[in-house]
């Protein structure tokens, strides 16, 4: 992989070579993570009758699919992306493909539904980490790198916002069960073509520096974590916190729908915007001023005194969310040593998702209990929390400056190697 030379830009990033193939792959697949999670819990709903048995089933898969993410993203460091991240794929369609089967028709059990679905969500490959890590093989320019990671946030939001509809079409005239094998059937073809691209085949495995990238992974990728885990928290509890506000201001379903995909437009502007700028600013100091800008935007919006006020205020906030998780991903990859690249990324991945599942359950019980302001303010406080949590690190860290022990530890396996060639002379 070669530096790219050309002045930075997006175009400039889709014509580093089999960067579009490479990235047109990941993303058909990717698309599937977009839809799987709607078209399950229809289709679910739809064979048992019964939306607490759909709500398990989806729990569990969601479940699976998140905390087990830095596992399989190391054995995708470990084994490299063609020999990982096939089987999973393969193992993830074939499960997929039996959901879809089983809820086919009403009367499937709950029990062989859930089994299933715990099972295809261990197997989840994890696409979007492994794209994240080959942009850093083929990109090497870190003005470029910043550009690619905001592309490839953005692209993801949009799969997300798109991924439903998709399935809202296919309800229209199949089954909800169709809607699972559609998932099943392209992630399976995006993921095979992702692993035959160049580009991931010149992949290198660094499976000799396990014990000094794990090192680096506990050491450098908490910061991004942290902002992170605030920003899912925040997310998660924002659905729920427009909903009862509009249902407060008697506005329907279809008026909530419009405010989160404005929420989606304002993170996708924010996040191309974020990736065009020429930044003075190192990425770990931007990290905690875009997750404050997020929390301060949030906390205001409780105080909107209408719907229109509180759209533009949700727009707003949106403005911060793919540029924070674009940093944050930036620090993880930047932290990483070169065999552990893919895992930090999915910790960060992970760390965004467990956010958001915890953030919506504690909008559940607290949404009745508080006023929406209150609730506004507390989704816009665990974004602030994170971001004092990572300034106050970066502040210490300036101020004390630690010796690099990446370097001593490059020295002992440099010594350790002359020593084992000695030995064996």
């Amino acid at each position: 992989m070669s530096a790219s030379s050309t002045r930075p830009s997006y175009a400039a990033v889709l014509r580093t070579p089999h960067a579009t193939r490479t990235f047109t792959a990941a993303l058909v697949g990717r698309l599937s993570y977009g839809m799987v999670s709607l078209a399950v819990l229809l289709a679910v709903s739809r064979a048992t009758g019964s939306y607490a048995v759909a709500g398990i089933v989806m729990a569990l898969f969601g479940a699976a699919s998140v905390f087990l993410s830095p596992l399989r993203a190391a054995l995708v460091d470990r084994h490299g992306p063609r020999r990982a991240l096939l089987p999973m794929a393969a193992l993830y369609a074939g499960l997929l493909g039996t959901l879809a089967a089983a809820t086919w028709r009403p009367g499937a059990p709950a029990a062989v539904l859930g089994t299933v679905a715990v099972a295809a969500g261990a197997c989840t490959p994890p696409l979007g980490p492994t794209m994240r890590a080959v942009w850093g093989e083929l990109v090497t320019d870190r003005r470029l790198l910043q550009r690619a990671y905001s592309l490839d946030g953005v692209a993801e939001e949009l799969l997300f916002v798109s991924g439903p509809l998709l399935v809202g079409v296919l309800v229209g005239f199949a089954p909800p069960a169709a809607g699972v094998a559609v998932s099943a059937l392209l992630v399976g073809i995006g993921t095979l073509a992702f692993v035959t691209s160049p580009a991931v085949k010149g992949v290198a495995v660094r499976a000799a520096s396990r014990a000094r990238a794990r090192r680096r992974i506990g050491r450098g990728i908490v910061q991004p974590v942290v902002v992170a885990a605030g920003v899912g928290l925040s997310l998660g509890a924002v659905d729920l916190l427009v909903l009862a506000f509009a249902e407060q201001r008697g506005h329907g379903d279809d008026t909530v729908a419009w405010i989160f995909a404005a929420l989606s437009a304002g993170s996708a502007v924010g996040g191309l915007l974020y990736g065009a700028v020429e930044w003075r600013t190192g990425t770990r100091v931007r990290l905690p001023a875009l997750a404050a800008g997020l929390g301060l935007s949030l906390a205001v919006a409780g105080l909107a005194p209408g719907l229109a006020t509180l759209t533009g205020a949700v727009v707003c906030a949106g403005f911060f969310v793919a540029p924070a998780l674009t940093t944050a991903y930036l620090v993880a990859d930047e932290s990483a040593a070169p065999g552990a690249r893919v895992q930090a990324g999915a910790w960060v991945n992970t760390a965004v998702n467990a956010g958001i599942s915890t953030g919506a359950a504690a909008a559940g019980l607290l949404v009745g209990r508080l006023p929406v302001e209150a609730g506004f303010a507390l989704a816009g406080g665990a974004a602030l929390l994170a971001a004092a949590a990572v300034a106050v690190t970066v502040a210490v860290g300036t101020r004390y400056p630690r010796a690099r022990p990446e370097k001593q530890e490059q020295q002992q396996e440099q010594e350790q190697g002359h020593a084992q060639e000695a030995g064996t002379a």
